[in-house]
């Protein structure tokens, strides 16, 4: 069994994360959504709030693709948290050349650590390139429409963390 590991804050879950989600699972059998807890990042949602967004925006997919997908927290180093998992691969989102420098340096120090995972890196879609998390919260919490950026479920949900600027 191919199980791959997809490691991420997910605050909130994007149409850029959903699109690589749906990718991933043509490459794996069971796709493991890593949700960081990363207590650094101040989240706005909570890591409860994160996962529950997670399954539901992933529930489809299961039926439509066969693949069993399961949201993991994880406190951990990413690559210890693969191996707990059982991953023989890390799937990367990829937007822009500046992430490529970043994550080649993750790259090699996971190697460094455990030479039998690999990293695979996917590209968002074109339409989903500019999509960033934390633009996504701050066109949120100053009122814009994030609607192009993120599923209705997960619209509301950055609507009711900021009820002021509700259309």
């Amino acid at each position: 069994m191919r199980i791959g590991l997809y490691p991420g804050t997910f605050d909130p879950l994007t149409l850029g994360h959903r699109d690589i989600i749906t990718r991933a699972t043509q490459l794996v059998d069971r796709l493991v959504i890593g949700v960081a807890i990363n207590r650094d990042k101040g989240p706005l949602f909570s890591l409860e709030e994160r996962v529950a967004m997670i399954e539901a925006e992933v529930a489809d997919l299961h039926a439509r693709t066969g693949v069993e997908i399961v949201a993991h927290p994880f406190e951990n180093l990413l690559i210890d948290c693969a191996q707990e998992v059982g991953a023989s691969i890390i799937i990367r989102g990829l937007r822009a050349v500046t992430d490529f420098e970043y994550e080649f340096q993750m790259v090699g120090m996971n190697r460094a650590m455990n030479d039998r995972i690999e990293t695979v890196f996917l590209m968002a879609e074109a339409r989903h390139q500019a999509i960033a998390s934390k633009l996504v919260k701050e066109i949120a919490r100053l009122g814009g429409d994030v609607s192009r950026f993120v599923s209705p479920p997960v619209r509301e949900a950055l609507l009711r963390k900021f009820p002021a600027q509700r259309p």
